[in-house]
């Protein structure tokens, strides 16, 4: 065999047989190892793109002799000794083609690593992570009518639930089937009348002590205004729990019970609905609403005797808890069974005496009904150029970490910044969601959910903090000197002294406190005592209180709802 010295690489001839490991081949002729003839090389140039760059460049490199530039292109291998190339290569943007390509593979493989989450059922008054919607492209801005909380509070088993879930249900809320599947679990426990309050007593434990235990929450609208309703615990032990509820509140609903006994219960001395009007006071709801339930009970009849009883005992005392009873107090007979007076009035046949008594504006009331009552209410106070303030209430984590809260000042807007008091960290708003519905932005007394970004995790935002403006946050203290009204006294203690120590509740935080100095205190004569050295019940003082941990507050002539505080100990309400 012989090789051809000017062949410039071996090529097999397309005549030669193929070669096996241990086989025999027939010898290649000379002239079929020759280098690629001309006519090959000439056919290869004609196929050039003259306006491909690498051809260009490998054209300049060659000094224009296309010859040499073809055989450079044919060992492509042998390029990357020239810098003009190597530089063309490390430079040159990824072909069309291959870019198409490769967003085709990655759209595909996206699809396949989605996972869809299964549909969520709808959430349980006690769940702490409602159901979000998606967040579409273009927000708006939020419902333009008034947003109002509602807190339904009075002593167990004054209606509370049963009122809360008839509103529902007039409303259209709830179904007719929902409740026809009620009536017959209250019956199965022989308790055919509790089926209103399965609307929103949704637990076990709830259902079978006919006993609310967590705040419910549920949402109804009319024509001019929104309502969150708030139904809170009535029972003694649950009370932090109808602490929560109630500061939220815009406006309270007492609900009071008129049946012969009942009512007697709840307003002597014990009883849940002094407590319950004192804290309402204190945590801010800024009007009243007194209902007078269970007209239509046998023992009653809506006699107009009963229902006067029942206001003229509650008036002084509501009067000693601080409300205005002529403004911020309004009374209004109801049947939350029935739903009589609730949404339509009642029939003259049945309470003669009431037209009469709203048409003169007895007892503060000039609407015939409940819900046409709530609608004349204007909430003052609301300021959206405020410095924005958000106490937390809950949070949780869903894609991401969601604060849940009801904007007391300012607006909080998608993307704005913020400071999340007391660690001053902060943070960035990716979503906010009112009443579990997307929006742009939400105004003073919304409800909303807060998707927290810029690094924020479940650690960072917990209950009872504040979120508020970056260039403004709120304060944030471990000590206060304060006013306080003591109101009543664990049995063992009958008077309080420096040491003295109880639960301090503010907006959404709860924490521990210590009285460590009393500089004065004012009795019911209204003298005052310079450097006293304890208060007893129906005393005014001030004095300082060391907390347990550091806590948001604010001066209460600046920011009341951040300035308003109680103290309870041994379950009882002692000082506002």
């Amino acid at each position: 065999m012989s090789f051809n010295a000017n062949a410039s690489e071996w090529k097999p001839s397309a005549s030669a047989s193929a070669w096996t490991p241990g086989g025999d081949s027939a010898p290649v002729p000379e002239m079929e190892v020759a280098a690629p003839t001309p006519p090959e090389r000439m056919e290869s140039e004609s196929s050039v793109d003259e306006n491909d760059p690498l051809w260009k460049v490998v054209l300049k490199v060659a000094e224009g002799d296309r010859d040499k530039a073809m055989n450079m292109l044919a060992d492509p291998d042998s390029l990357e000794q020239y810098p003009e190339v190597r530089e063309f290569l490390e430079s040159a943007e990824p072909m069309e083609d291959v870019e198409e390509e490769v967003e085709e593979l990655t759209e595909a493989m996206e699809e396949k690593m989605t996972v869809e989450e299964p549909t969520k059922p709808a959430p349980a008054p006690a769940a702490p992570a409602p159901v979000l919607k998606e967040v579409p492209e273009i927000l708006p801005e939020g419902d333009p009518r008034e947003h109002i909380n509602l807190v339904f509070i009075g002593h167990v088993d004054a209606g509370k639930s049963t009122l809360s879930g008839n509103i529902l249900y007039l409303t259209d809320n709830v179904d007719k089937r929902t409740i026809e599947k009620y009536e017959r679990e209250a019956k199965d426990l022989n308790r055919e009348s509790w089926f209103l309050a399965f609307i929103m007593d949704t637990n076990e434990e709830e259902r079978a002590k006919g006993k609310t235990v967590e705040v419910g929450r549920a949402h109804f609208e009319t024509d001019v205004k929104r309502y969150t309703i708030l139904d809170a615990p009535g029972h003694k032990n649950y009370v932090p729990n109808m602490i929560m509820g109630a500061s939220q509140a815009d406006i309270g609903v007492l609900v009071i019970s008129a049946r012969k006994g009942e009512f007697e219960t709840g307003f002597d001395r014990g009883g849940q609905t002094r407590e319950h009007a004192m804290l309402a006071k204190t945590l801010g709801v800024s009007y009243l609403v007194v209902v007078i339930n269970k007209m239509d009970d046998p023992t009653v009849q809506w006699k107009k005797e009963r229902y006067m009883e029942c206001i003229t005992k509650l008036r002084p005392f509501l009067k000693g808890c601080g409300f205005t009873i002529k403004t911020e107090v309004k009374f209004i007979p109801i049947s939350g069974l029935s739903g009589t007076n609730v949404k339509d009035e009642v029939d003259e046949s049945v309470c003669p005496w009431w037209k009469p008594a709203y048409t003169s504006g007895e007892n503060n009331t000039d609407q015939p009904t409940l819900m046409g009552l709530l609608d004349t209410l204007e909430i003052t106070g609301r300021d959206s150029k405020a410095p924005l303030r958000i106490p937390v209430l809950e949070r949780y984590v869903d894609r991401g970490t969601i604060a849940m809260g009801k904007v007391e000042s300012g607006v909080v807007r998608v993307g704005m910044k913020i400071t999340v008091m007391p660690t001053r960290n902060n943070f960035k708003v990716e979503g906010v969601w009112a009443n579990e519905e997307p929006v742009a932005a939400a105004r003073p007394g919304e409800n909303v959910l807060i998707k927290i970004g810029g690094g924020c995790g479940i650690a960072d935002v917990c209950k009872g903090f504040v979120i508020c403006s970056k260039d403004n946050p709120c304060r944030a203290v471990d000590k206060i000197i304060c006013q306080i009204a003591v109101m009543d006294m664990p049995e063992n203690t009958q008077i309080m002294t420096a040491g003295f120590q109880a639960m301090f509740h503010s907006h959404t935080c709860e924490e521990e406190c210590k009285i460590t100095k009393i500089f004065e205190t004012t009795n019911k004569k209204g003298q005052v005592v310079k450097g006293a050295r304890f208060v007893s019940i129906g005393m005014r003082a001030i004095c300082m209180l060391e907390l347990s941990q550091t806590t948001p507050l604010e001066a209460f002539d600046d920011l009341p709802f951040l300035g308003r505080f109680t103290l309870r100990t041994e379950g009882k309400t002692i000082a506002i």
